[in-house]
């Protein structure tokens, strides 16, 4: 749709599936330590992995029918369990632990994607998707509402920063953290938000909208220069930091999310549906530690 592009996604660019056999893949994260992908499969209850020796192998069953993944600054693996409607956090002696399930006394709805701040807080959307039993447990809300929160770096204070999506999705920071996208998946548009001092929210409005069928919001990362890419109809929408649509990358299967990674953080790793992709780009991605 635009020249800028091509700058951002060579002509040669190639989609490459890595691996496939699975239900429904989700919340991939890279991690650089071990130079592998973790992933999640959701229905299956399973964490996979996947490295360039090994292919697709199991990380973690049962997963919690895990959803969204990521690390925190330490390299431990949080992630939103729609099962256990929680967020955990792995320690480095393999102990898994809450670090949310409450708001208020009340259960959360199901926590769905997951991003950490440079100072070590943790932003997590918390929509219905996970209170079916292919996708989660069957189970009854508590909240009224689908929330955005944050919890302290310290995991001692949750707070609620913004109640009034329909279907909070994707998280992601801009590459200062000044601003928070959050897309609504039922509403198909990408909303944006700038970061206060003490780590809230203000501001909102309307940063991108998706039309077409076969695909929604879901997934969501920024490159090292702002540019956005969404999952959506088609495959990833990418946008630049303004919210012009420059074009989508076409996938074979619906992308549910995507991921940074390999040692110059160029390659975008991407779930959809049964199987894994990935495709080398010319803009690295924001690191994960």
């Amino acid at each position: 749709m635009s020249s800028e592009f091509r700058r951002i996604v060579p002509e040669a660019a190639q989609v490459e599936q890595l691996g496939t056999g699975c239900q429904f893949t989700e919340g991939p994260v890279w991690v650089a330590a071990w130079k592998l992908l973790v992933f999640s499969d959701i229905p299956a209850n399973q964490m996979k992995r996947w490295t360039p020796e090994g292919g697709i192998a199991n990380f973690r069953v049962p997963s919690g029918k895990s959803n969204g993944l990521t690390l925190d600054k330490r390299g431990r693996l949080i992630a939103c369990e729609h099962a256990n409607r929680r967020v955990s956090r792995t320690e480095l002696d393999g102990a898994v632990v809450t670090i949310a399930s409450h708001y208020e006394g009340k259960k959360l709805n199901s926590p769905n994607d997951v991003v950490v701040k440079s100072d070590g807080s943790i932003y997590f959307s918390d929509p219905p998707y996970g209170l079916t039993a292919e996708y989660g447990e069957l189970g009854e809300r508590e909240l009224d509402f689908c929330g955005v929160y944050r919890l302290s770096p310290d995991g001692k204070t949750l707070t609620l920063l913004v109640d009034d999506f329909a279907a909070p999705n994707g998280l992601a920071f801009s590459p200062d953290e000044s601003l928070l996208y959050i897309d609504d998946t039922e509403r198909m548009h990408v909303r944006v938000f700038d970061v206060k001092e003490d780590g809230t929210i203000a501001n909102g409005r309307i940063f991108a909208e998706e039309s077409g069928e076969g695909g929604a919001p879901d997934g969501m990362k920024v490159d090292s220069e702002g540019n956005v890419y969404v999952t959506g109809p088609g495959g990833i929408w990418v946008f630049n930091p303004t919210g012009e649509h420059l074009g989508t990358i076409e996938l074979p299967e619906g992308p549910a999310n995507l991921a940074w990674g390999d040692n110059d953080w160029k390659t975008l790793y991407i779930t959809a549906t049964t199987s894994l992709y990935r495709i080398r780009l010319n803009i690295k991605g924001i690191p994960v530690p």
